[in-house]
């Protein structure tokens, strides 16, 4: 029977070559390590901080045009959900830094229910926030839809920075 050129042969894999390249190894840089591969609990706190920050800056500017363009009602809607955005990301980062401390220690720390629970609290309180703005200022929901995806926004921007090295 005659081999493929595509076949390995049994007896040459179990052989070891000499390696002789005459480079010095210490010269050889490392493969680049991708941001990912070394991503931490700080790297997060780190990106999460800059995502508010960015989701306020977005919110600022897009707000000033809506304010020129479509009146102060809906401007000022835009600025309660990019609020509410910026003030997700804070709650949501809180949310994270528990449950990373419950699986680093293997069980759940200490205050864990109160940090729960004043997460639920803060969700109300955004949605009285949200019904509260509909009804006073009678702007476009969609403006404040708008406002709320915005912390959508500035977390998939960090997340492409980070991509990106």
């Amino acid at each position: 029977m005659s081999e493929s050129p595509h076949e390995k042969d049994p007896e040459l894999e179990n052989q070891s070559l000499p390696v002789e390249s005459g480079v010095d190894e210490s010269l050889v840089e490392a493969p680049p390590v991708h941001p990912l591969v070394a991503f931490n609990d700080a790297d997060l706190a780190g990106l999460l901080k800059r995502a508010v920050w960015v989701t306020l800056a977005m919110g600022a500017i897009a707000d000033l045009v809506i304010g020129l363009g479509m009146g102060w009602r809906n401007a000022v809607l835009f600025a309660v959900g990019a609020g509410i955005s910026a003030l997700s990301i804070l709650e949501w980062g809180r949310l994270i830094k528990l449950f990373n401390a419950s699986l680093d220690q293997g069980k759940t720390p200490r205050g864990a229910w109160l940090v729960v629970g004043l997460f639920l609290v803060r969700l109300m309180i955004f949605a009285g926030v949200i019904y509260g703005s509909l009804k006073c200022f009678q702007g476009s929901p969609i403006v404040l839809v708008c406002g709320l995806a915005l912390a959508l926004v500035g977390l998939v921007w960090e997340a492409l920075r980070l991509l990106r090295g």
